[in-house]
């Protein structure tokens, strides 16, 4: 069915500007977007037509990292740094998720939060359960989401609950995998970390992922801690990124790696190499006293990089957050680098944050000829004053001061998100 959304329809078709088209018509074919027109003579009789005159339409919102069974976590353990929190806070609320009834409740809750934050796409951590992780999937699918989750595995270094028989680890992957059969909510291959996952999980794992084209996603040097123990477990091999490409989950299928920010140059030409993204999560790394990434490289470099929410270690599924969080943390970069990596731009860190990471998904996060019509419709009056505002000055005000409530419309596919 054609429908045909009017609005102030703004989107990036590349990081270095914003396509603005005021007061006009969005065309949509199957899903897709088909045109943008200034001015159209009628509307045709088989078109739905939705009238957003005033208010701004936007891409759905792309987030390529997060932990949905953190989700009730959220705001906890604040103070401490990564490890310590894992091992405090994170490793007993996943435990729970053996439970399908307390899985059932806190995955509802996520996904309606995913929908109030205006997030269209993600790339989710779920839990080491099989079980939970198919009922978290058949929830993003009942909610008309688009999604990448993964069953974590792990069969070292963690909890008694959380540690994996490893043939099984390997087996419960493979039955999701066969198990899915849907277009929009696929499975990822999931290794938490190369300090939880056996050389033999990983070549398992690997093999998964080849065999059935499979996309990756894992952590990669998130903190000084960690990039240690990894060289303390993995003493023959050069960097961390190198575990990871050893064992064949670093581009031998599309793969996103979180965190990045204690990557060597020559890991960050390695990513480029192997077609590897790089997702940011600037909250995160606030909170856990992680680092700031030095996303200015990786654009140098050519390296794709979207934003993650990576929540509970970020405190907000919120991606206009993230947003405002990535350029702040960028100006410090920039002053910390004596002003060589030069600060993100806003149309930078907006294409991150939809067409960017959207990339990971295919033609997603844009809203050009031929992208998925992945859009939300934000009602920015509230935010405005008795001073006349153009297009992208409203944008901004709602990305650093609105918030959920001014998104009064979510779409995938031109289909109304069901709450």
């Amino acid at each position: 069915m054609k429908k045909i959304f009017k609005g102030d329809i703004v989107y990036t078709k590349s990081p270095a500007m914003f396509e603005i088209n005021e007061d006009s018509y969005l065309i949509v074919e199957n899903g897709e977007v088909k045109e943008i027109c200034r001015y159209i003579d009628s509307i045709p009789s088989d078109c739905e037509y939705l009238d957003y005159t005033g208010k701004l339409i936007i891409p759905g919102f792309v987030d390529i990292h997060l932990h949905s069974s953190q989700f009730f976590n959220i705001g906890l353990g604040m103070d401490k740094e990564l490890i310590p929190w894992l091992n405090t806070y994170t490793f007993s609320e996943e435990a729970k998720f053996i439970d399908l009834e307390y899985a059932n409740i806190a995955y509802s809750k996520f996904v309606s939060d995913l929908i109030k934050k205006g997030t269209t796409s993600s790339v989710i951590y779920a839990s080491i359960h099989k079980e939970s992780t198919m009922l978290l999937m058949d929830l993003l699918e009942e909610a008309n989401l688009r999604a990448y989750v993964g069953k974590v595995n792990m069969d070292r270094n963690t909890i008694d609950e959380l540690c994996e028989n490893t043939d099984e680890s390997i087996a419960q992957t493979e039955e999701i995998i066969l198990s899915s059969k849907s277009d929009r909510v696929k499975p990822i291959i999931t290794p938490r970390f190369v300090p939880s996952c056996s050389t033999t999980l990983m070549k398992g794992l690997s093999k998964l992922a080849i065999k059935y084209n499979v996309p990756v996603q894992s952590h990669l040097s998130e903190n000084t801690n960690e990039v240690e123990w990894v060289k303390e477990l993995h003493p023959d091999i050069e960097n961390y990124a190198s575990v990871y490409n050893k064992f064949g989950l670093f581009g031998q299928t599309k793969t996103v790696m979180a965190h990045c920010i204690y990557t060597s140059d020559d890991e960050i030409e390695l990513m480029k190499k192997n077609g590897v993204f790089a997702a940011h999560c600037a909250l995160s790394n606030f909170n856990l006293s992680s680092g700031i990434m030095p996303v200015r490289k990786y654009l140098d470099y050519g390296v794709d990089v979207g934003l993650g929410s990576d929540i509970s270690g970020g405190n907000t599924l919120s991606i206009p957050q993230s947003i405002v969080s990535t350029i702040q943390a960028s100006k410090i970069k920039w002053l910390e680098s004596d002003k060589e990596l030069y600060p993100l731009s806003f149309s930078e860190v907006f294409y991150m944050a939809t067409k960017g990471g959207g990339k990971f998904f295919g033609k997603v996060g844009s809203l050009e000829r031929g992208y998925k019509a992945d859009l939300l419709v934000i009602d920015d009056s509230n935010l405005l004053d008795i001073n006349k505002f153009g297009v992208l000055e409203r944008l901004q005000k709602y990305i650093y001061s609105g918030n959920e409530n001014n998104i009064i419309a979510v779409y995938v596919g031109a289909n109304s998100v069901n709450h």
